[in-house]
């Protein structure tokens, strides 16, 4: 599997969609990260959270209608709680219009598509276009490339995911929800990012701040398997 070592230059205030759990009171220890899923339908959104949440795979799962919700909060070792609030969003052209409710506000959005299928990925393509337009424009966002364990049935090459994460900004990981592969790391990456650069936002709000310089030590944004 493949990845983008490139990650989003942000440059503002404070960080869009951080909300801290103490009462609306900046307190970097116990933070709130609105994720949203969009990619098309079938692309495996919801076994990816899943995985994540509750480490299963559901082979027989059914699409989303609407949107579903799930959370799952991890703990770092310096006593942080990081709560992601995670809304898996219906793939569905019907549902489209929706989206805006669910990305609205959101601090990282997690674009997927199926490696076996160039039309998600040009869904995908679609999805990254609206965030830009409409989302926050501190939004953290990552292209993913699913369903990596079906290389034989490949159609989307992993440069072509590479070159278009960074020509947007974006992080890139290719990730098997049947498999578990790299669906942890996903998340490891997007709390790096987002911990880092809210903690420190949080502390200092009137600070500009690069993301990229914050973890241009860090080895972690590159994931090949």
């Amino acid at each position: 599997m493949g990845c983008s070592s490139s990650v989003p230059d942000r440059n503002t205030g404070r960080a869009g969609g951080i909300n801290p759990e103490n009462g609306g009171v900046n307190d970097p220890k116990n933070l709130r990260v609105k994720l949203v899923l969009l990619g098309d339908s079938g692309v495996g959104k919801s076994c990816i959270v899943l995985r994540f949440v509750r480490g299963q795979f559901d082979p027989t799962s059914k699409v989303t209608v609407g949107a579903s919700f799930l959370s799952q909060t991890i703990a770092l070792q310096d006593s942080t709680t990081v709560k992601f609030e995670i809304w898996d969003t219906a793939g569905q052209e019907r549902y489209a219009a929706l989206a805006p409710l669910y990305y609205r506000g959101a601090a990282v959005a997690v674009v997927v598509y199926d490696i076996t299928s160039p039309e998600s990925f040009s869904k995908a393509q679609y999805w990254v276009k609206e965030l830009q337009k409409h989302g926050s424009p501190d939004i953290v966002m990552a292209l993913v490339g699913n369903k990596a364990d079906l290389q034989e049935k490949r159609e989307v090459p992993v440069q072509d995911g590479i070159d278009y994460a960074e020509r947007n900004g974006m992080f890139f990981i290719e990730t098997s929800a049947k498999t578990a592969d790299n669906i942890n790391q996903l998340f490891e990456v997007i709390k790096l990012v987002y911990v880092i650069y809210g903690n420190i936002c949080l502390a200092d709000h009137d600070q500009k701040i690069k993301t990229a310089d914050l973890i241009s030590s860090s080895k972690s944004f590159c994931m090949v398997m």
